[in-house]
């Protein structure tokens, strides 16, 4: 018998339905953003997911990754993937805070003392509970992803205390915590599209930002903005999430299936970004980048202010992730 293939709606999984002597069966391909290229961690991450998805499935589940920005900003693919245009979606945490605040917690600055210290939250009761508290945004939170640490570059001077920064113009994201975060350490905060930076620092408009080293290397922001200050300020995990609109019209064996497939690809993510990252500090090195360690202390010390603001609202989940061992 021949096949049909049918498009339920823009806001249901695209489904294809075929028919033969064993009966219908229904393959659900699940559109997915990603705002990296293709051989980002973060999308390779979603590759695993995808791969381990189809095979406990059967070929069942599938998932369509859109990488390289090409369903929108970050912000444009949170809002579609609460109304469910969108089903899985690999974003910040920090532009997700807009949408649900609890995620603000993570933009903190210094708010985890190391990597070690990051994970021990993440994949802890903590990790889990913010996650959770994503359902009653309209989102399901199904794991964590690396991004490194963020550290500031720009391209007037090297930056090996927090004065260093006092009238330098730095990109951040859209986000109240990290806004707030680089106008303690000293410098005047622009938030502004990630795409815009290379040709805002090139013109002058900007002079500088702060991000990872892949993602220093891989924008280019190196050839620009040659001073790179590994204060590592922020580390801001990456969130994978999935439409509750979506997610409600999926079986309970479904959604255990998707669960159970990202968090079997958060481990093997991890690893890729530990050799990425120090493939993209070598190539900047190359690329005549000049990059300096300094002494994070004072650069804690000026960033203490920032907490009395978000303690009120936080309650006590600062000292709780401040306090796990």
């Amino acid at each position: 018998m021949r096949t049909l293939r049918a498009v339920i709606a823009l806001t249901l999984p695209t489904t294809l339905v075929g028919c033969g002597g064993g009966g219908e069966q229904k393959t659900i391909v699940l559109r997915t953003a990603e705002y990296h290229p293709a051989d980002y961690p973060t999308t390779l991450g979603l590759q695993r997911m995808a791969e381990i998805l189809k095979e406990k499935s059967g070929g069942r589940l599938m998932m369509d990754i859109h990488h390289s920005h090409t369903l929108g900003d970050e912000k444009a693919t949170i809002e579609r993937t609460k109304v469910g245009d969108i089903a899985i979606n690999r974003i910040s945490s920090a532009p997700l805070a807009e949408f649900a605040p609890i995620m603000k917690v993570f933009s903190l600055p210094y708010i985890f003392r190391d990597v070690n210290h990051e994970w021990q939250v993440l994949k802890g009761r903590i990790g889990r509970e913010c996650l959770d508290a994503l359902e009653k945004h309209g989102f399901i939170g199904l794991c964590y992803y690396e991004s490194g640490a963020r550290s500031f570059y720009n391209r007037r001077r090297p930056i090996t205390k927090p004065a260093d920064l006092k009238g330098l113009r730095i990109r951040v994201q859209e986000s109240e915590v990290m806004i707030d975060c680089v106008r303690a350490l000293g410098a005047s905060p622009e938030p502004m599209a990630f795409g815009e930076v290379y040709t805002s620092i090139q013109t002058g408009l900007l002079d500088g930002a702060e991000n990872n080293p892949p993602s220093y290397e891989k924008t280019k922001h190196f050839e620009v903005a040659r001073y790179y200050s590994l204060d590592e300020h922020s580390r801001i995990p990456e969130v994978v999430i999935f439409s509750k609109t979506m997610w409600d019209q999926l079986s309970k064996e479904d959604q255990a299936l998707i669960r159970r497939a990202a968090e079997a690809s958060v481990d093997y993510q991890r690893e890729l970004w530990t050799d990425f990252e120090q493939k993209a500090l070598d190539l900047v090195r190359k690329g005549e980048a000049k990059i300096n360690i300094p002494d994070h202390a004072p650069f804690r010390e000026a960033a203490e202010p920032v907490y009395e603001k978000y303690r009120a609202e936080f309650g006590d989940l600062i000292d709780r992730i401040r306090d796990t061992m």
